[in-house]
């Protein structure tokens, strides 16, 4: 029985990622920042002093690979570590003025890049990718 792989969706969708994570990098590389490390300061952006456990959760990653991420963004001085009073085990994270200020050139960024993805796709067409992929995960869990 042959397969074709145009019959895996699965293969449309790493390849897109693969396209869109080297764009990423690229357009980054200036600020020395990572594709993922990139999802931290957007999480952070969004809402300052989370967890360590709440990026985790939210990037779907483990506690390990998150502690690199966030040493590697502590060590460039874009976030610090404090911990929780009520719970010396777990750690707060929160932007430096470096890292907060960054945020006025990646943001212009990360629109650009969403602007050339979504070129000639409707509004009503990526809600429609949005709830499919949202379906496909929720198939596997």
């Amino acid at each position: 029985m042959n397969v074709s792989l145009d019959e895996y969706i699965s293969i449309y969708i790493h390849q897109t990622d693969l396209l869109i994570t080297s764009e990423v990098k690229s357009k980054l590389a200036p600020f020395n920042i990572a594709p993922e490390q990139n999802l931290v300061m957007m999480l952070l952006w969004k809402k300052d002093g989370l967890s360590q456990q709440e990026i985790a959760e939210k990037l779907k990653k483990d506690k390990t690979n998150i502690a690199r991420m966030l040493l590697n963004l502590e060590q460039k001085g874009l976030i610090r570590r404090v911990c929780c009073q009520h719970d010396r085990r777990s750690l707060k994270v929160f932007l430096t003025e470096k890292g907060d200020n960054l945020k006025e050139i990646i943001i212009p960024i990360a629109k650009e890049i969403n602007k050339q993805i979504y070129k000639g796709i409707s509004e009503e067409e990526l809600q429609t990718v949005r709830s499919v992929l949202s379906k496909m995960r929720e198939n596997l869990r």
